[in-house]
């Protein structure tokens, strides 16, 4: 039936009334316990009046939100116990409800299983952690919907731009960060080569940054552990939630299993095409995208509880992306003509599968087992082909003109570098199988032991064909690799060679890590001193098609100290203090591509070092506020490095591990807690980090020298502000500022002599001219500042009779690019001199802003 003028009005008159009746609201505490113990129940959900859901603290204890003008009833749970429901009414500001055992067990044992140590949530000195509604408001934004997203906001994390998902930790080399999946090690855990994770934020649970001295349950890294925990199936209601943005659509259903478990299913699939299709209309370098950028994705979780002591669980994965870009162009400028094509493929594909089982044979004991098998397959292909006419510039025919009478080629104002071609084509796949076991056994008076063990076998393949042009001084290049009859006592010195580079990967290696721990804590009984000492033990034994290489085991130790120095002390909740002192080791992914060649014997092969010390403290106020502060020093030895030697018709990789690094810094992190009209955080960090090779490329400009890092930043810092003005609206903002990265120290631009050195070109023999300026290594320059910012706007929406509840944001990434962008070197066309107007980008961004919508429905 049409809806009449009068009825319009009524409805109008009835949603306002449903908006405004939040803005009469107030904050309360609830306390949750249990009632025959007294002890509070940390973790214990409560539902609120309007469908929101909040989760109680280590005390028991959750701030909630509720009008001042009526009553409302919340509902309280937590495994094992009886639902409880609490009538709050209309003034007052702190209540209590206790739980009560749910059912009636003869002869059985209720074993109420807490969180396993070392698993919790944000610890001082060892990790930070980020709940799943901090991710939907920083991680569920704009047209990649990524964790890593949130991650990069966290302290002690740098800035690495908006398409990339390889942020250094602490100063650690980028690749270094090792993630975690419900306790698999995630190979490759990337999409488009690293420019987003695999982890969809829907399909997280929370998920947890380990960059200090963190439990020797954990290895295989010298930087940072990212450790993801999968979203779990409720084992009593059916739930969905479906999900639409600017680029993707999600889905996520879950079903119970007879009350003791559940099965969770979910899948992503992007859509970039019509987003491409507007980028076109401001972008260059975007028009040349043939296939549009995607991502297909799907996750599967089942946990099934048989017994009170008795857990099985599953987790799966499988993703797949890809792209492809054409161009095609003709330019016809001053002494220039060329005509350009290229074409480029990547397809990439992802996915694993694991098994484990938690059992306590006494309320004493943890056992956790797990198992499980992941792939990864990534195939490149493309190529470049140039015609190019240039004319010689004054400046060459009055320097270098000579050399064009010393070889005997024919005076022309002009020269033709005719169809060189570019070709490059590759496939890589990793496959890894991974076992692991661990004990937790507490022995009482406070002290816990802790015992593990795991197996991890990886297999490398590495195809590749590589068809490409390099330039090379002529002085440096041995004289039997000369052209026959090339007058080198004649030539100057800025004489160079163009030749072709062909190089081939073959490589079928393997590697089988075994690890193992112990670990003891320690809890006084006043919860006034903490103690943890580990030992964590790797070893690898590397495998290749025909030779072997064995290595040294890696001792890591592991100390960590804490002080819960105040409690409930006027405004100040808890004060602590922690130190702690460790040894990491990890593997460069450099070594997969060893071949028998290189010479590298038994033992030459070593794990990369690190020697990590960490001090903070901690402080808990009152009003939801908490401060985190920590300073770190890490000595890194025995890193991996490698170059290459070319020349005409030789191309070797040279290994080193003896690269050194001294790294130091502080960062902290002011959060406000969730509340009624806002929340948020602010995090900063400070980093110095210098790195060495001392047997590096001799031709570098750094050398054996100490350098800072290419992607090295002394300072981060990034706000996060929520505010909510009425219930259903949150606005959220980000707001970064990150100092410059190392940029090389550039002279002018100059004209150069090149003799082309192809016998199968008809340029062979030809002197042409090119254009290059001196790029050396600097401690003192760097790029501009990065300033990001991004906005997000939601709106949510209830049934507070039913279970459905959705949001509907708009968003916008990137806003600062209208005003400012970080800026690096200029370039310049290579073969006229002629230096761009613009500067180079600092980070690779689209410099425009990225607006995004998205909706998501969950019953």
């Amino acid at each position: 039936m049409p809806v009449k003028p009068a009825q319009k009005k009524l409805c109008l008159i009835m949603l306002l009334a449903v908006w405004l009746i939040p803005l009469y609201a107030r904050d309360i505490e609830i306390f949750v316990e249990d009632t025959d113990l007294g002890l509070p129940l940390e973790g214990a959900l409560i539902r609120s009046w309007d469908g929101q859901e909040y989760t109680c603290d280590e005390n028991g204890k959750a701030i909630i939100s509720v009008p001042d003008d009526r009553q409302v009833v919340i509902q309280v749970a937590y495994p094992g116990y009886e639902n409880g429901r609490l009538v709050v009414p209309s003034s007052g500001d702190r209540f209590s409800l206790g739980l009560h055992l749910s059912g009636i067990m003869e002869n059985q044992e209720l074993v109420i299983e807490a969180k396993r140590p070392g698993t919790s949530e944000t610890r001082s000195g060892r990790s930070v952690a980020i709940s799943d509604r901090e991710l939907s408001q920083t991680a569920e934004i704009g047209i990649i919907e990524d964790v890593m997203t949130s991650i990069k906001l966290l302290p002690g994390v740098g800035y690495s731009g908006m398409f990339n998902a390889l942020p250094s930790i602490r100063g650690g080399e980028p690749g270094d960060l090792t993630a975690v999946f419900d306790g698999f090690y995630i190979e490759n855990p990337y999409h488009w080569g690293g420019g987003a994770s695999i982890f969809d934020p829907r399909m997280v649970k929370s998920a947890r940054l380990s960059h200090g001295v963190f439990s020797a349950r954990y290895g295989h890294t010298i930087s940072g552990l990212l450790e993801v925990t999968a979203r779990k199936p409720s084992s009593d209601e059916v739930e969905a939630e479906l999900g639409f943005s600017t680029s993707a659509t999600n889905l996520n259903l879950s079903y119970p299993l007879w009350g003791k478990g559940g099965v969770m299913i979910m899948g992503k699939t992007t859509y970039w095409d019509p987003f491409i299709g507007l980028a076109k209309l401001f972008v260059e370098e975007v028009r040349y995208i043939r296939v549009a950028p995607y991502i297909r994705s799907g996750a599967l979780s089942v946990n099934y509880r048989f017994t009170p002591d008795l857990e099985v669980t599953a987790n799966g994965f499988i993703g797949g992306d890809g792209i492809g870009v054409s161009y095609e162009n003709k330019t016809a400028e001053e002494k220039l003509e060329s005509e350009t094509d290229m074409s480029f493929d990547w397809n990439n594909s992802t996915g694993f599968f694991i098994a484990g089982l938690t059992f306590n044979p006494n309320p004493a004991m943890v056992f956790k087992g797990s198992a499980g098998i992941g792939f990864h397959q990534a195939d490149i292909g493309g190529y470049v082909w140039n015609n190019i006419q240039v004319w010689y510039s004054d400046i060459f025919k009055q320097n270098w003109g000579y050399l064009i009478d010393l070889i005997g080629q024919e005076n022309k104002d002009y020269y033709i570098l005719p169809e060189e071609t570019v070709n490059i084509s590759g496939a890589t796949s990793t496959t890894n199988i991974q076992a692991r076991a661990d004990l937790d056994w507490d022995i009482g008076k406070g002290f816990l032991l802790a015992f593990g063990v795991q197996e991890l076998y990886a297999q490398w393949k590495d195809t590749a064909g590589i068809h490409a042009y390099v330039e090379q001084r002529a002085s440096a290049i041995p004289p039997g690799l000369l052209p026959p009859g090339f007058p080198i006592d004649q030539a100057p010195r800025d004489l160079y060679l163009h030749f072709p580079l062909n190089y081939t990967i073959d490589v079928h290696n393997q590697g089988f890590t075994t690890s193992a721990y112990t670990a003891a804590e320690y809890n006084s009984p006043n919860k006034f001193f903490e103690a943890e000492l580990g030992l964590r033990l790797d070893h690898l034994y590397f495998m290749g098609q025909d030779f072997s290489i064995q290595t040294y085991p890696a001792f890591n130790p592991r100390l960590n100290l804490d002080f819960n120095i105040l409690k409930n002390y006027g405004f100040i909740e808890a004060l602590s203090a922690t130190v702690g002192t460790g040894l990491f080791s990890s593997m460069n992914d450099t070594i997969t591509l060893i071949e028998n060649r290189y010479g590298i014997n038994d033992f030459d092969l070593k794990q990369n070092r690190s020697w990590t010390s960490v001090a903070g403290t901690k402080i808990d106020l009152a009003g939801g506020f908490s401060f985190n502060i920590e300073g770190y020093f890490k000595y890194v030895f025995d890193r991996a490095y490698m170059y290459g030697n070319i020349s005409p018709g030789s191309t070797e990789a040279v290994y080193k591990f003896n690269g050194e690094g001294v790294i130091g810094g502080f960062d902290f992190m002011l959060q406000k807690f969730e509340s009624r009209y806002w929340d948020g955080w602010i995090s900063y960090s400070f980093n110095y980090s210098r790195y060495r090779n001392p047997d590096g490329n001799p031709t570098s400009s750094v050398g054996g020298t100490w350098y800072y890092p290419s992607f090295h930043r002394f300072h981060n810092l990034n706000l996060i502000l929520n505010i909510k003005p009425i219930r259903q609206l949150n606005i959220a903002t980000h707001l970064g500022l990150a100092s410059g990265r190392p940029k090389s120290l550039v002279g002018a631009i100059e004209s150069y002599p090149v003799l082309i050195y192809d016998s199968n070109s008809p340029a062979n023999g030809t002197i042409i001219e090119k254009w290059k300026r001196s790029s050396v290594y600097s401690d003192d320059e760097r790029t501009s500042w990065s300033i990001p910012l991004d906005v997000k706007v939601s709106w949510y929406f209830f049934n507070p009779q039913g279970k459905i509840q959705g949001e509907f944001y708009v968003a916008i990434e990137n806003l600062m690019s209208l005003v400012y962008r970080a800026q690096a070197n200029t370039s310049f066309n290579s073969y006229t001199g002629k230096e761009d107007t613009g500067s180079d980008a600092a980070s690779y961004e689209i410099p425009l802003p990225l607006p995004s919508i998205g909706f998501k429905l969950s019953y």
